[in-house]
C-alpha cells in the first residue's frame, strides 16, 4: 500500500465530488470512507487508474448517505446523476482546495487542522497526536470547520497570502508524535508551489528548506537546543540548501518581493556561511530592513537587533532594542544575548532566567535556563570590565 499516493491524490479526488455537487464535509467524509477501502482492497486488487478508482467508489459512498439522509431531500437529485465510471478528469484543483481550508471565517488553528486532513490526508488521530490535544478535541475543531465551509463554492478566486500563512503555520509547529509537521508542511507547499504562479509560493518553499536543512544539528545529543552559531554545519542538508537556493532565486529574479522571499534571503546567507564567523551580517542587516519594510513587523524589528549587534556590535543592536516594546515575545532572550556580548554577564544572567520563565516552548526554556545557569557559575566584573 502506496501511503504517499493516497495522500497525494485526496485532494482531487476531494475537489472533484465537491464540483460534482456536494458539500464539503460531506464529500470530505466520503472521500475518507474510499481511503479506508482502498487499504483494505488494493494490496490484493490494485486499481489501473488509482484516482479514478477513488472518485468512484468515493461518490458512490457520497450518494449511499444521501440516500440515507432523509433530513437532506435536496441531494436526491444528485442520485440519478451519478456519472458513468471511467477515468478522472486530469484537472488540478488542489489550489481551490488549499483556499477552502484557508476560509477567511476560520480560526489559524482550525485552517491548519483542515488543511492536514483535507489536503494532506490525515486522519483526526495524527492531526492530534501532533498537535497533542485529544482525539475528540481534534474531531470537533475539524467537524466545526467543515460545517463553516460547506457551501461554499470553489469558482471564486482565493488569497494566496492566505494559505501560504496556514502552511508557514503548520511548519512552525515543527514536529511531535507520529507525524513530522514541518516535513508534512514541505510537501504542501511543494505542491501548491506547483500549482501556483505566485512567487511567494516558491519564497516559502525555500525558506522552509533552508530552515529543514539544518534539522539534524538543532537537538544535541541530551536532547537540549544547539543554536545557531553553535551548529555543526556539516551535518546540514546541503542538497535540502541547494534545492532551496536555487528555487529562492528563481523567485527573487521575478521582481515581486514578498516577506517569505526575503526571510529566505536571510537564511540563504546563513546556509551560506562556511562559519558562524563568517556570516555576512551586513547583507543580513539589509534584508532585515526590507523585511521591516515588507511588514512593519515587531517580531522583524526583534530579530534584526540582533542582526545589528552582529554587523556593528552588541551596544548598536542594545540601542535598537531600546526602541521596542518590553513584552514581546523573546525581547528579554534578545536583550540577555546582546547584555553578555556587551561584557555585562550579571545583567545577562537575570534577563536569561526571566526569559526562561516567560518561554512556551520547553526546548527553548530548558535552553535559557542553561543560558542563566552557566552565567550564574561564573564570577561577575561590572559592566565592560
Amino acid at each position: 500500500m502506496d501511503e504517499a499516493l493516497l495522500r497525494s491524490l485526496t485532494p482531487s479526488v476531494l475537489t472533484v465530488l465537491v464540483r460534482r455537487g456536494a458539500d464539503f464535509a460531506a464529500a470530505e467524509d466520503a472521500v475518507q470512507d474510499a481511503l479506508v477501502e482502498a487499504v483494505r482492497v488494493w494490496p490484493d486488487d490494485p486499481p489501473r487508474d488509482a484516482k479514478g478508482w477513488l472518485v468512484t467508489v468515493a461518490w458512490r459512498k457520497f450518494l449511499d448517505a444521501t440516500r440515507a439522509d432523509t433530513a437532506r431531500r435536496r441531494r436526491e437529485d444528485l442520485v440519478e446523476e451519478e456519472p458513468a465510471p471511467g477515468p478522472a478528469p486530469s484537472v488540478d484543483d488542489t489550489l481551490q482546495l488549499y483556499f477552502l481550508c484557508a476560509h477567511p471565517s476560520l480560526t489559524p488553528s482550525s485552517a491548519v487542522a483542515l488543511t492536514l486532513r483535507a489536503v494532506g490526508g490525515l486522519t483526526t488521530r495524527q492531526i492530534a497526536q501532533a498537535y497533542l490535544v485529544p482525539e475528540a478535541t481534534m474531531a470537533q475543531r475539524i467537524s466545526r470547520a467543515k460545517r463553516t465551509v460547506s457551501g461554499t463554492r470553489l469558482d471564486r478566486p482565493g488569497d494566496v497570502a492566505t494559505v501560504l500563512r496556514v502552511l508557514y503555520l503548520v511548519f512552525n509547529e515543527g514536529y511531535s508524535g507520529d507525524l513530522d509537521l514541518a516535513a508534512e508542511a514541505i510537501r504542501l507547499t511543494r505542491q501548491l508551489a506547483a500549482v501556483s504562479d505566485h512567487p511567494e509560493a516558491a519564497g516559502l518553499l525555500a525558506l522552509m528548506l533552508l530552515h529543514h536543512a539544518r534539522r539534524a544539528a538543532r537537538i544535541a545529543p541530551d536532547g537540549g537546543l544547539v543554536p545557531l552559531a553553535e551548529q555543526d554545519r556539516g551535518r546540514w542538508d546541503t542538497g535540502a540548501i541547494a534545492e532551496g537556493v536555487r528555487i529562492l532565486q528563481a523567485a527573487l529574479a521575478r521582481d515581486r518581493l514578498g516577506e517569505f522571499q526575503a526571510q529566505a534571503a536571510i537564511a540563504a546567507l546563513h546556509a551560506d556561511a562556511p562559519t558562524a564567523a563568517e556570516t555576512d551580517w551586513v547583507q543580513i542587516v539589509e534584508w532585515y530592513d526590507e523585511l521591516v519594510r515588507l511588514t512593519d513587523s515587531p517580531v522583524v524589528r526583534l530579530n534584526r537587533a540582533v542582526a545589528v549587534g552582529e554587523a556593528d556590535g552588541p551596544r548598536a543592536g542594545l540601542a535598537a532594542l531600546a526602541e521596542l516594546d518590553g513584552t514581546l515575545p523573546r525581547y528579554a532572550a534578545v536583550s540577555a544575548y546582546l547584555h553578555e556580548r556587551a561584557g555585562d554577564p550579571g545583567t545577562a544572567a537575570r534577563l536569561y532566567t526571566e526569559a526562561a520563565g516567560k518561554a512556551t516552548d520547553l526546548l527553548e526554556r530548558d535552553h535559557l535556563t542553561r543560558q542563566a545557569a552557566r552565567l550564574n557559575t561564573r564570577p561577575h566584573a561590572g559592566p565592560g570590565a
